[in-house]
């Protein structure tokens, strides 16, 4: 390659580099903005007690953290967390897997299907939440009327500590699976038809078809939603505040960290305490996700 290619050659991948930066811009400025700068400013409040009217914030060092340790709520809140994490992220997967392979094939009105399990994922969060608190209304609900009609007896959904979180993880698997299913859809219109034509050929079921070639040929995109499904997970809020009101006999087996957070900080106006919470909660998902990405080189088949 002489001179004028080369420099002409590195010109060209400069205004690509350029160009790139350029369209990747407005992403990275709101994440910085939005997300980078929030985080850092979360760890450092959690350093402070607030002081009056929000004003003149004393710090404090570690004392939020060492109170953190010894609140027992706070370990409730996040047992709770987990709990639901465990109970919504492998069902909502596996469900959304099984119906995004039978919507994969040719179907008459498949997209009307697609655009039927995707409706919970366009609906407020509140209002779906609202709508669910009346399903699962003791006295009135129609989860209840339908146990009374086959002669069962009524069950406290919401109200009693032992289901009520996975009573709220069962709202979040039905909000959920629509938007999983869509990504497995991308997954699995990435997978050359060839394969199952072999398979076929070779005398293989669907059942073995699914495990074979499906599972592992899909494992990057689950991957990935298994990672951002146990992130939103572990940040569950909406449905419990919602769902479950402060007189509850259940609400100190559902509450989640940021329930607690939103308490503290914007109830109880302790916003170094809640920021604290907070803190935790980010370095539990840091901890979980570097955890998915070193044992992932073990189920993820990349092609």
């Amino acid at each position: 390659m002489n001179n004028k290619k080369r420099k002409k050659y590195i010109n060209r991948k400069r205004k690509e580099f350029a160009w790139g930066c350029l369209f990747i811009l407005p992403t990275m400025t709101g994440l910085i903005i939005l997300n980078i700068i929030p985080i850092f400013q979360t760890i450092y409040q959690s350093f402070f007690k607030t002081g009056a009217f929000g004003r003149g914030n004393i710090f404090v060092g570690l004392t939020n953290y060492k109170r953190l340790i010894l609140d027992g709520a706070v370990w409730q809140a996040l047992l709770n967390t987990i709990k639901y994490a465990i109970a919504e992220v492998p069902i909502s997967i596996a469900i959304a897997l099984v119906i995004a392979v039978l919507l994969n094939e040719k179907m008459q009105g498949r997209s009307i299907y697609r655009a039927i399990y995707f409706l919970p994922m366009v609906v407020a969060p509140a209002a779906v939440s609202m709508v669910w608190k009346w399903l699962f209304n003791t006295e009135f609900g129609l989860l209840n009327h339908l146990l009374e009609s086959i002669g069962l007896k009524s069950v406290a959904w919401i109200s009693n500590p032992a289901i009520a979180i996975y009573s709220i993880a069962a709202v979040g698997i039905w909000s959920v699976i629509g938007y999983n299913m869509v990504l497995f859809l991308a997954g699995l219109q990435e997978i050359p038809r060839d394969y199952y034509e072999a398979a076929q050929i070779d005398g293989a079921n669907s059942v073995q078809q699914f495990f074979n070639i499906t599972v592992p040929l899909i494992s990057p995109t689950m991957f990935f939603v298994v990672v951002t499904r146990i992130i939103a997970s572990m940040q569950i809020f909406d449905s419990i505040f919602m769902m479950i009101d402060t007189s509850s006999p259940a609400l100190k087996k559902t509450q989640s960290l940021v329930y607690l957070f939103y308490r503290y900080a914007f109830v109880e106006n302790n916003k170094g305490y809640g920021s604290a919470i907070v803190t935790l909660l980010l370095g539990v998902i840091m901890i979980i996700t570097i955890f998915q990405m070193v044992i992932q080189k073990k189920w993820v088949h990349y092609n």
